[in-house]
């Protein structure tokens, strides 16, 4: 299986039609129908490392001030205990924590409702921890390569640019900060290259970097599935824009 991230952008995504939800849809029509997917979400950020082991996971509408039509999305996936129990031993000696109140954030069903809209393929969930630093969590990605050759896609979700701050609210269409080009460029430049040191140590590549990562938990997401990549595998970019000026829509694609 190939890994992607999905940069997923305004929850509203889920229930719109537009350029990034059509070519996620594409994506999604693409790649051969995966077993399972594993989720690495922005929005599962806590000070854990935990793999959501219900059977049925609930939709979390993890968000407020959006109308009500987005309340009302469900996503009713299955979930995969068998498969859950599998990354917590893959991650060893990690202590791994098989959590049971979670479910699927936002960050996952808001993409997932068009990549595999028949919510018919088992999602789960594995946390961010929050206390850990870049390198750890692009060391945790590797340790799960294996399961894509039994048909796992593992899925990051988040946004490779994601300024909040610095957002035109309501202004979707607004041009791209300087600073969001650049730092992008470079970070396609890395990607093709294969060189993942200097976006793992992200907060040494300059004022780019920190006005477009001012806080880890969209950005981390990419580190797992740059860390699928094999030798020889090929990297492209599937999804491409912006949003609101200063949060980047780029997907990378992974083999």
């Amino acid at each position: 299986m190939p890994a992607v991230f999905f940069g997923h952008g305004n929850p509203m995504n889920a229930v719109r039609e537009n350029s990034w939800t059509r070519s996620w849809a594409a994506l999604g029509a693409a790649i051969p129908r995966p077993e399972a997917v594993l989720c690495v979400s922005a929005h599962w950020y806590v000070p854990a490392t935990a793999v959501c082991a219900v059977a049925q996971p609930r939709t979390i509408h993890d968000f407020g001030g959006f109308p009500p039509e987005l309340h009302r999305v469900r996503y009713p996936a299955p979930g995969a205990p068998d498969l859950a129990a599998r990354v917590a031993h893959l991650l060893g000696p990690v202590p791994v924590e098989m959590d049971r109140s979670w479910g699927l954030d936002h960050g996952t069903w808001s993409v997932l409702a068009h990549v595999f809209p028949g919510a018919e393929v088992p999602v789960i969930q594995l946390s961010l921890d929050e206390r850990q630093p870049a390198a750890f969590h692009y060391a945790l990605g590797k340790r799960l390569a294996s399961l894509r050759d039994d048909g796992v896609l593992i899925m990051g979700s988040g946004n490779m640019v994601h300024n909040l701050h610095t957002y035109a609210w309501g202004n979707h269409s607004v041009q791209p900060f300087d600073w969001l080009l650049r730092f992008e460029s470079k970070a396609r430049e890395l990607m093709m290259s294969h060189q993942h040191g200097p976006l793992v140590e992200y907060e040494t590549m300059g004022k780019d970097a920190l006005l477009s990562i001012p806080t880890p938990e969209h950005f981390l997401p990419l580190l797992y599935v740059l860390a699928q990549r094999s030798e020889g595998e090929a990297v492209t970019f599937p999804v491409e824009g912006s949003d609101g000026g200063s949060i980047s829509m780029l997907s990378v694609q992974v083999g």
